[in-house]
Parts: C-alpha cells; sequence; structure tokens
C-alpha cells in the first residue's frame, strides 16, 4: 500500500457537507421541542450528537489521523471511529425522537409506517445487525475489497457508507434510546454484545498472524491495525454494553414491541 492510492480517494466535501446540514437541524430540533423530557436530557443528547459527528468528521478526513497516507492503521482507526464510534454518538442522541417531534403529523405517521416495515424488522433483528456490522470489517480485510476500494472512488464511497449505516443500524438495535420493532430482551442483547465481542477478538487476532490477510503491507503495520481493532472494539462495545443497561427502561420495551 502506497500514497499513489489516494490519488483515487474520493472527495469527502458532500458527506461533511451533509453532515454539518444533520447537525444543524439535529441542533435546532432538539432545543424546539427537545430529545428528552428535561432540560438535562437534552443538552446531554445535543452534546452526544455533537461528538459522534466530530467522530464522523474525522473519520472521513484522515489526515487528521496520526498515521501517514498509506497506512493500513489509519484505515484501522479510520473504520473503527465510521464504524463503532461515531454511530454510538449519534444512536445515543435519539435522532427519530427529535426527528418525529419536529415534524407534522402525516409525515410522523409515514415515518412510524416505515419503522413497522417487514424489511425493516428483518434488519432490526440483533443477529442481522451485528452481521453486517462486523462481517463488513472481516469482508473488508480478508478479500480483495480493500485493494478494490483504494482504486475505485465509487466503492470508496460505498464502504465508507456501509460502515457508517451498519454502524448505526447495530447501535440502534443493541441500545438506541429511540424505539425499534420487537427489539429482544437485555440479556439477548447482551448475549449478542458478547458475540460481537468474541468476533472482534477472533479477527484481530487473524490479522496479527496475517492468517487469509490479503492487505499488501509491512508485518508490524498488520499487527499493530490487528491491535488497533482488538482494544479499540473492546472499549466501544463495552461503551455500548453500559449505554444498553443504564438507558433501558420497561416502559421502552413495551412501547418497543407495540411498533
Amino acid at each position: 500500500m502506497n500514497a499513489a492510492h489516494y490519488a483515487h480517494a474520493p472527495s469527502m466535501a458532500l458527506p461533511l457537507i451533509v453532515l454539518l446540514v444533520a447537525t444543524l437541524f439535529y441542533i435546532a430540533g432538539a432545543l424546539r421541542h427537545g430529545a428528552g423530557s428535561t432540560l438535562t436530557t437534552t443538552r446531554w443528547r445535543i452534546g452526544s450528537w455533537c461528538l459522534g459527528a466530530s467522530l464522523l468528521a474525522i473519520g472521513l478526513l484522515p489526515g487528521f489521523l496520526p498515521f501517514p497516507d498509506g497506512d493500513v492503521r489509519q484505515h484501522m482507526l479510520q473504520h473503527l471511529l465510521l464504524g463503532m464510534a461515531a454511530p454510538l454518538g449519534l444512536v445515543m442522541a435519539a435522532p427519530l425522537t427529535v426527528l418525529l417531534r419536529n415534524v407534522p403529523p402525516a409525515q410522523g405517521r409515514a415515518i412510524t409506517g416505515f419503522l413497522q416495515s417487514r424489511g425493516l424488522q428483518l434488519l432490526a433483528n440483533p443477529v442481522v445487525a451485528l452481521v453486517l456490522n462486523i462481517g463488513g470489517m472481516a469482508v473488508l480485510y480478508f478479500t480483495p475489497l480493500y485493494e478494490m476500494m483504494m482504486t475505485s472512488p465509487a466503492l470508496h464511497y460505498f464502504v465508507h457508507f456501509h460502515f457508517v449505516a451498519a454502524g448505526c443500524l447495530y447501535v440502534w438495535v443493541i441500545a438506541g434510546p429511540d424505539p425499534a420493532p420487537h427489539r429482544p430482551s437485555v440479556p439477548t442483547r447482551l448475549v449478542v454484545l458478547g458475540i460481537a465481542i468474541v468476533l472482534h477478538s477472533v479477527m484481530s487476532q487473524m490479522l496479527y498472524a496475517g492468517m487469509f490477510v490479503t492487505l499488501q503491507a509491512p508485518t508490524w503495520q498488520l499487527q499493530q491495525a490487528a491491535e488497533l481493532m482488538y482494544y479499540g472494539g473492546d472499549i466501544t462495545e463495552l461503551l455500548l454494553a453500559f449505554a444498553m443497561v443504564s438507558t433501558w427502561r420497561p416502559a421502552r420495551k413495551r412501547l418497543a414491541r407495540n411498533l
């Protein structure tokens, strides 16, 4: 891997503009009708959104990361930010709740209908969300996808979009404060979290050992990237477990069943 790949890297101007606009709309909506029942909750969730948006912006601008261009460690940190850290901050800000409190009733019913759709109910299964989240990282690092991505701007965009979307879906169904269709019990979600931690550990150990790895990079870079995956994955999964346990309420569980 070398810096020449970056001649093919897509511009991140458009995603950053979209992120800025979304952040301004979120803050305006949260301040207008509140993201929660108290001012403290509203402020906390605005802070959560801004933190998640900041981490997402940093992930979209690899030049701000502490590794040189073309370094596999840079990509690993970038993908951890896009797929795990940033989604945690964004989803815990309850964006659906803010949206539903700011749109007209007709649009609110349309959004609720989408939440009840069969396709979303399938995606909102924690196991499916886990496969999309962890599986995306596995495909990237253990197939030729990584090398293909570095020479195709369109594929680069798609991979980044997948990481963000799959990460947000996973956080939402595991611990999101917004209602989700047929959300399983807390013990069930804790089991899924435990499986995620094990899978992260296995993948990082495979990467460290160079097993089935297709990346063209020095061994020491792969090993340090594996360490980032190992510790970064564990930290974010533990934060997600804390968020799930600390925000779970029986009333929210009943609301999820009614969707």
